[in-house]
């Protein structure tokens, strides 16, 4: 690092989005180095501070999966859930000194059965679909579990459709 340059550090706001078919079947990434048992749903920390959540939910499962959330066919949902939790130890050092809770806004994004998952490899080194019990099931975070298990109430719910232009009538 150059003497005159900032670290950069990860802001602790994040998303967890669950991606899932209409039948409920819920796409797990594995994260790359994280052990055979790390599978987990699209999460990410928000660019900057005023990015609006669904904004970060967006760009976070097009960087992971290459699933494009705003295409036609796919519905983003904001599920107005929030977590909010300690940073795991060992993923301290890339916040900001003091910075120890984390707070995650909870999306779902629901897409055609059979569409395609292109993972950025190094963040993830795999990819699967399992019926959304299953999945609960298979997450390593208690939360992403949680959020799993909460997906037949919110995926049967009234959509809000993704971010984009408003058509004028």
């Amino acid at each position: 690092m150059a003497a005159d340059s900032v670290p950069v550090f990860k802001l602790p706001e994040s998303v967890l989005v669950v991606v899932h078919t209409p039948a409920l079947d819920v796409l797990l990434i594995r994260r790359a180095g994280g052990g055979p048992a790390h599978w987990q749903s699209v999460t990410g920390s928000k660019d900057f501070p005023e990015e609006p959540f669904e904004a970060a939910a967006i760009r976070e499962v097009r960087e992971e999966t290459g699933i494009d959330a705003c295409a036609p066919g796919h519905v983003l949902t904001d599920w107005f859930l929030e977590n909010e939790y300690d940073i795991w130890p060992q993923w301290l050092y890339r916040y900001a000194p003091g910075v120890v809770r984390n707070r995650e806004r909870l999306f779902g994004l629901c897409v055609p059965a059979g569409t395609a998952v292109v993972l950025s490899p190094r963040e993830h080194d795999a990819w699967r679909w399992l019926p959304w019990r299953d999945a609960a099931q298979a997450c390593f975070s208690p939360s992403n579990a949680e959020a799993c298990l909460m997906l037949p109430r919110h995926a049967h719910a009234v959509h809000r459709p993704a971010a984009g232009p408003v058509p004028r009538g």
